[in-house]
């Protein structure tokens, strides 16, 4: 995917934050959305507002990437724990919120550099496996496709 392309599809996915963000408030209040969640979702939101975070919002677009990125990490983790339907059935936008998420979360996360990129999904990793498996082990919530370097300095 090109630069530019990569650029016009998260503008157009920056312009639903707002949304999210009511998203966000509207799953706080749901009995479904455990506490620890909640507390993550809250997290999520106040990071959002917090006008100097990673990367100040400031900074026209990129400012906003890393909020972008933290909110679709956050309800990802949030999807991983609760029934997906739940999040569908607090969505009062367009389209499958949770194809719009995922694709929230793959494009902002290939915008932000590694460091802000692994400091913000440490954060927020999957619940730990159920203790009926032999091993418990961390889930990632986002899987990241390597991609081959073309530069050339």
């Amino acid at each position: 995917m090109s630069d530019l392309n990569l650029r016009s599809r998260m503008t157009n996915l920056l312009l639903i934050i707002p949304n999210l963000l009511l998203l966000c408030a509207r799953l706080m209040v749901d009995p479904r959305v455990p506490a620890k969640e909640r507390l993550l979702v809250a997290g999520a939101i106040v990071y959002a507002l917090m006008p100097f975070d990673f990367i100040p919002d400031m900074l026209p677009f990129i400012g906003q990437v890393d909020d972008a990125y933290l909110i679709a990490l956050t309800l990802l983790r949030l999807m991983s724990v609760t029934e997906p339907r739940v999040v569908r059935e607090h969505w009062r936008g367009g389209g499958d919120v949770v194809e719009l998420i995922g694709a929230t979360a793959l494009l902002a996360g290939r915008l932000l550099p590694k460091k802000i990129r692994r400091v913000l999904t440490s954060r927020v990793e999957a619940p730990k496996a159920p203790r009926r498996q032999s091993k418990a082990t961390a889930v990632p919530i986002l899987i990241e496709q390597p991609t081959a370097d073309t530069k050339t300095i």
